[in-house]
């Protein structure tokens, strides 16, 4: 799984990779600090299952905290996206050709409006966020249309003459998207579009397409960052009543990076998520200061920073995955020892046969059942996977 991080010049991208990474970036109010994209590995949020059997975990990958399960995702922080992006503008071409394998977008906006559309600080409530909602969208939806438009003809006479189906051709075009037949088929779906001949389409056909197969293709989650900024508050409040279809989350990056780094100083204990941390350590006067701070301008009204929050809507509720523990047997051990020591995130509608070829080819051509290691209930291959499942798979010898 792929998680673009995207968003205009200095939003605060960068501080929210590495708020989620830890890895380290450069970190600046300059537009277009980051040329080349930030590529490192997040973790999505799970409830762990040890507890229910009487466990301690030993993740193969991935780690375990105060009952949780954190599962490794890989993120993806690309270069600033300005308007006229799909035209070349700014670092627009690398920026979107750098997002074609990601299956969620994390879109982090400047919700306390200090930076404009280029990415130039301008002060708190000098710009309004909800701009910068539109615009994004709109460049990637024209980004989409320009990959169409430079293949348009040829797959209009093919479907023509070869007497080929809208949808593989279309799909073909956009093949490097990482795109199904199954998201083409219902971006066609809108405007009678799927009756209606290529060579018939219209350039506002065409934008309609682009922008129907975004929405279902690269779904689209806000993070409304900096929103300890006085001014973030009412635009915040605003941009859920312009886009109320949208999923916008309030986000301080900086608080989370700041926990993160607390607490692998060993100066708090801080569950990534949570709307609190314990001082375990002694921090000095400054780090006091900026802890209570963080407690005080955004874990209070908040609950959270948002970023883990974020993070696990785009893949749980957004993408609709689940998460499930694979055992080999009922002592929930594999063949080195380690204890319930996968957890992997499948696809929504995923079966327990998807979950057999996940783990290996082989169990999957020679499956037998799975088994709910909770209930011992048996479960054909057609069994759809809920989250937290702990299944085992029986399979025959080959």
């Amino acid at each position: 799984m792929k998680i673009g991080l995207v968003g205009k010049p200095s939003a605060g991208k960068s501080t929210f990779f590495k708020a989620l990474t830890l890895q380290e970036v450069e970190i600046s109010n300059r537009p277009f600090t980051t040329i080349k994209p930030n590529i490192g590995t997040a973790y999505v949020k799970v409830k762990g299952v040890a507890e229910e059997f009487g466990v301690t975990a030993n993740p193969r990958r991935g780690y375990c905290f105060k009952g949780y399960r954190f599962v490794p995702v890989e993120v993806i922080d690309v270069a600033g996206l300005v308007p006229g992006a799909h035209e070349g503008k700014g670092l627009g071409n690398q920026f979107l050709d750098e997002l074609r394998q990601a299956d969620v977008l994390i879109h982090i906006v400047d919700a306390s409006g200090s930076t404009d559309e280029n990415g130039r600080y301008i002060g708190p409530g000098n710009h309004d966020p909800c701009k910068d909602i539109r615009f994004l969208e709109e460049e990637i939806s024209y980004w989409i249309k320009g990959i169409l438009e430079r293949n348009f003809e040829k797959i209009s006479r093919l479907e023509l003459q070869a007497k080929k189906k809208k949808e593989e051709l279309l799909l073909r075009t956009l093949s490097g998207l990482n795109i199904s037949i199954e998201e083409v088929k219902k971006a066609l779906e809108y405007n009678e579009l799927s009756s209606k001949p290529l060579k018939e389409w219209k350039s506002s056909d065409l934008l309609e397409f682009a922008k129907r197969i975004r929405e279902i293709s690269k779904p689209i989650v806000i993070a409304a960052n900096k929103s300890d900024v006085d001014t973030s508050k009412e635009n915040i409040k605003r941009m859920k009543k312009e886009f109320p279809e949208k999923l916008i989350v309030p986000v301080s990056a900086y608080a989370e990076l700041a926990l993160k780094l607390a607490a692998r100083k060993k100066l708090i204990e801080y569950v990534p998520g949570e709307s609190d941390f314990k001082i375990i350590g002694k921090p000095d006067e400054k780090q006091e200061a900026l802890l209570n701070t963080i407690k005080e301008k955004v874990l209070k009204p908040f609950g959270t920073t948002g970023v883990q929050e974020v993070l696990d809507k785009a893949v749980f509720d957004v993408l609709g995955y689940v998460a499930v523990f694979p055992v080999a047997n009922q002592k929930l051990r594999d063949k080195e020892g380690r204890i319930l020591p996968d957890c992997f995130l499948m696809r929504p509608n995923s079966t327990a046969l998807d979950l057999a070829f996940k783990i290996h080819e082989e169990l999957g051509r020679n499956f037998i059942r799975a088994i709910d290691v909770r209930t011992g209930k048996f479960l054909g291959k057609d069994y759809k996977l809920r989250h937290r499942d702990v299944i085992e798979i029986i399979a025959g010898k080959s």
